[in-house]
């Protein structure tokens, strides 16, 4: 065990085998089916989720990580010989799990436990814990860590191209008259994160166009700049990311290193199955 752990939460949409490599903690987002819940990443996942959905034609409610279940994870990371604890937790604007993970810090007051808000979601998320991770590894300390993994958070960018609206009307954001509308005419939201949300940038139609935009979109954002760190996300759609990571790596360098995530639960409840995006970290 490392003398710094790192945890995180599974809004971060890690890759399990990848999160096991590096010794990163996620502690599971909860997805709740009237009376039924279950655990992101134990018992539910993107294709469950909305077999569910479809067949009950209702979302589930989503629950941040408890502070019983992050203080859970501190007193197992201390156990297993941590001297201390770095913990990057999805964007305290779109979730309740930074102010779980905060109260479950002053179980603690004897341990060295930083909780940081990483205002940012999905892989760009998972970014930060990787680079914390990494910085450990390497044999930083924990204040280099935390600074790694900030410095990183200021250079992501998330683009995502919804399939549809459907998911949105379901959960009140949008009307179903506008959403069937939208489905007819073939309009592909373009989404992205900005001060620490989901937000919507554009409206295109046809999914090649919207992807062909998202693309644009991240070639302005890179503004010269190279991709230090790139993730493919998806959800139930692994063909559409394939030809997205093509289609990206084309028109731009890309690393060796290209990690394919699925949104995961928590996150891909509130934007639809059929979903593709990329999560990247500008180069210096």
């Amino acid at each position: 065990m490392n003398p710094i752990a790192i945890i995180t939460d599974s809004d971060a949409s890690l890759p399990p085998a990848l999160a096991s490599q590096y010794g990163i903690r996620q502690v599971p987002i909860t997805i709740h089916f009237g009376s039924e819940s279950y655990t992101t990443g134990v018992d539910i996942d993107d294709a469950l989720v909305f077999e569910k959905i479809d067949r009950l034609n209702k979302l589930p409610t989503t629950s941040a990580p408890s502070p019983g279940a992050f203080a859970l994870a501190y007193e197992e990371a201390f156990s297993a010989g941590a001297q201390s604890v770095i913990c990057i937790c999805v964007s305290s604007k779109v979730s309740a799990t930074y102010a779980a993970a905060l109260t479950a810090r002053g179980q603690f007051p004897a341990r060295d436990i930083s909780v940081i808000d990483s205002l940012t979601l999905s892989m760009g998320q998972g970014f930060m814990a990787l680079a914390a991770a990494e910085a450990v590894q390497a044999g930083a300390g924990k204040e280099e860590a935390v600074a790694a993994a900030l410095d990183t958070g200021r250079r992501v960018h998330l683009y995502a191209v919804l399939s549809t609206l459907k998911y949105l009307a379901l959960s009140g954001r949008v009307g179903k008259f506008v959403a069937g509308m939208a489905d007819t005419l073939n309009i592909k939201p373009v989404l992205t994160v900005r001060d620490g949300k989901l937000d919507l940038l554009e409206k295109i139609r046809t999914r090649k166009k919207a992807v062909e935009r998202m693309l644009e979109l991240t070639q302005q954002s890179l503004d010269g700049k190279g991709i230090e760190r790139l993730a493919i996300i998806h959800v139930n759609h692994p063909q559409g990311a394939a030809e997205l990571q093509e289609q990206l790596c084309r028109l731009l360098p890309c690393p060796e290193q290209i990690i394919t995530a699925e949104f995961t639960p928590g996150l891909s409840v509130h934007a639809g199955t059929g979903i593709v995006g990329l999560a990247l970290v500008a180069g210096k």
